[in-house]
């Protein structure tokens, strides 16, 4: 009996149907991906006409401002582009000035004080003059404002970006360098090469602490108002003081909900990609025990539209690639950095002049005064940074040495430390009036709760930084936790707490012109110290009062860091540094 026989079905139909199923997902899965990142880029065009609307717009003498929930995206989008153009800002002026003070030992020897007294200057201290002559240069538009707001939002950022920078240069491990030399890198070559991808990880850390510290005056940048003149502008800061002052609940609710979701939005879109990034500069042969991972990053892993712009780039990128060169000499650019250094002491030479004449009305006792206030100021900054130091140091080494708890906790530390403090002061405020602590006690509190987040994200930026090969050697000897701690976590953590408390107690001496004088209930609250002395000054117009308060806050601040920070830096690095 015949029998008719099938031909088999090749065995290869149902890989290749699945492969090109799959193939047809990921094509679509790209094409959604595209959409997304045009209609993003389609976004910030909108946002950036709509700014510019804002900036030129005719100066009104009076901003009204809307306490409806439907205003608050565009004031977001209005705060949210003011801290981003100051980050840039930040940035740049990071990366030159750091680099100046690290290569320059003459120039070094007065920027690094330099910036100790600018870190140390209370916005409250150059706002009103700023603010004048901002708006003196733009009268019949809103440019000059935006540009103090932004200036204001530039000096909460800039300081610990900076001081982490430089301290990353003066600790580039001896190979990498002897490295760079023996292949005759340019100066650009080296910093490309090897000084920034070495910095990254603490310069991310501490960009994000950055945002986090320019949104603390953000109520102040956005709702400036000097005596009888109104120098508010659109946004979140603006919305929350008007709120604050008429006492509508409602509508500060409404501004935190809006403050906690872009915080969320800014870390998931940007800080939590980059710091994943980053981790490609780990120095180490090892990799870590669980790679880190950003949805977004992988998302945008995806596109075609970037494959393709990066693609575009790669051959323009290879013919740029030169053989290395011998170093010059520079000649030139030494010459460029000894006139930039005259210029800018020619320039201090003229600010201690104009002083001089303004502090002549200052008798003894005053100056006597004024410091005694100081010494009150600066036994509460101390205590913050020692408070925060007991809670950070623990939480930022378990943060930084587990990756799951990194994804987990990242964003809720991100949101904790980037909400502006000032928006939490009332409720601390109601708190301690409730509790009967006097505003002298209580002004530590407020101090910690704006300042103890640059010893956190420094701890977490050296946590992560530890060479994974050493935390294998730990397990391998079978250490204690308590040993490990000792003996590994805390050394290599110590460089950059250190850096950690510099930022901080400059953060805190800042912060004390709002924590020691507050208001509450339309009644204003003030307690001995000297940011209650420049607080006061200010509102009063009493300029020589309070150029008198800041150079006695710098001066203290200068002797501080000189006598105790530089020598324990010094130490960092000379037996605390894994990478010498």
């Amino acid at each position: 009996m015949s029998r008719i026989e099938r031909a088999p079905s090749p065995p290869t139909r149902p890989y290749a149907w699945g492969r090109a199923t799959a193939l047809l997902h990921q094509v679509d899965r790209g094409r959604w991906v595209d959409l997304f990142v045009v209609l993003a880029l389609a976004g910030i065009v909108f946002g950036i006409v709509g700014m510019s609307r804002e900036w030129t717009g005719t100066l009104r003498p009076t901003v009204e401002i809307d306490l409806s929930p439907w205003a608050l995206p565009k004031y977001t989008l209005y705060s949210l582009s003011r801290g981003l153009i100051a980050f840039v800002l930040s940035l740049l002026f990071t990366l030159g000035y750091g680099y100046w003070a690290a290569k320059d030992r003459t120039a070094g020897r007065v920027l690094i004080p330099l910036l100790d007294v600018l870190q140390s200057i209370p916005v409250l201290g150059f706002m009103p003059g700023l603010v004048l002559a901002l708006v003196a240069v733009f009268p019949h538009s809103n440019i000059g404002l935006e540009l103090a707001a932004i200036a204001m939002i530039f000096t909460g950022q800039v300081w610990n970006m900076t001081f982490s920078f430089y301290h990353s240069l003066r600790s580039v491990p001896a190979d990498l360098a002897e490295a760079a030399t023996t292949f005759r890198f340019s100066r650009w070559e080296r910093l490309r090469r090897v000084e920034l991808p070495f910095s990254m990880i603490g310069l991310i850390w501490n960009s994000m602490m950055s945002m986090a510290g320019g949104w603390f005056f953000l109520m102040i940048s956005e709702a400036f108002v000097l005596g009888d003149k109104d120098f508010r502008l659109p946004g979140l800061g603006s919305f929350m003081t008007v709120a604050v002052a008429q006492g509508n609940v409602g509508a500060m609710v409404w501004a935190i909900l809006a403050m906690v979701v872009m915080i969320v939005a800014l870390d998931q879109l940007l800080w939590r990609p980059v710091v994943v990034w980053a981790q490609k500069f780990r120095v180490d042969d090892s990799g870590q025990t669980e790679a880190m991972h950003s949805w977004f990053l992988d998302l945008l892993v995806r596109s075609h539209l970037i494959a393709w712009v990066r693609s575009r780039q790669r051959p323009h990128a290879r013919r740029r690639i030169a053989p290395p060169r011998p170093p010059r000499t520079g000649s030139h650019g030494a010459y460029l950095s000894k006139v930039v250094f005259a210029t800018l002491m020619l320039g201090l030479c003229l600010v201690t002049w104009k002083l001089l004449h303004l502090l002549a009305p200052i008798t003894a006792r005053q100056w006597i005064n004024v410091f005694g206030e100081g010494f009150v100021t600066l036994g509460r900054v101390l205590l913050a940074t020692v408070l925060g130091t007991m809670w950070t140091v623990p939480v930022g080494l378990a943060i930084g040495l587990n990756p799951k708890l990194s994804r987990i906790l990242q964003p809720v530390v991100q949101v904790v430390a980037s909400f502006p403090a000032p928006m939490l002061f009332p409720a601390l405020i109601a708190a301690m009036h409730f509790s009967g602590i006097p505003l002298g006690w209580g002004s530590i509190v407020l101090m910690l709760v704006g300042t103890q987040w640059y010893i956190l994200f420094n701890v977490i930026a050296g946590t992560t930084a530890i060479p994974a090969d050493l935390r294998e050697v730990a397990s391998m000897f079978r250490m204690r936790r308590w040993e490990r701690v000792r003996s590994l976590y805390l050394p290599s953590v110590f460089p950059y707490l250190v850096t950690g408390w510099i930022t901080a107690a400059g953060g805190a001496w800042n912060a004390s012109i709002v924590a020691e004088h507050v208001s509450f209930h339309g009644a204003t609250t003030t307690t001995v110290g000297l940011g209650a002395v420049v607080s006061e000054a200010a509102s009063n117009a009493q300029f020589a009062v309070l150029a008198a308060s800041l150079i006695v806050m710098a001066t203290m601040v200068v002797a501080f860091n000189r006598l105790i920070w530089r020598r324990l830096h010094g130490l960092a690095e000379r037996r605390y540094a894994l990478t010498r």
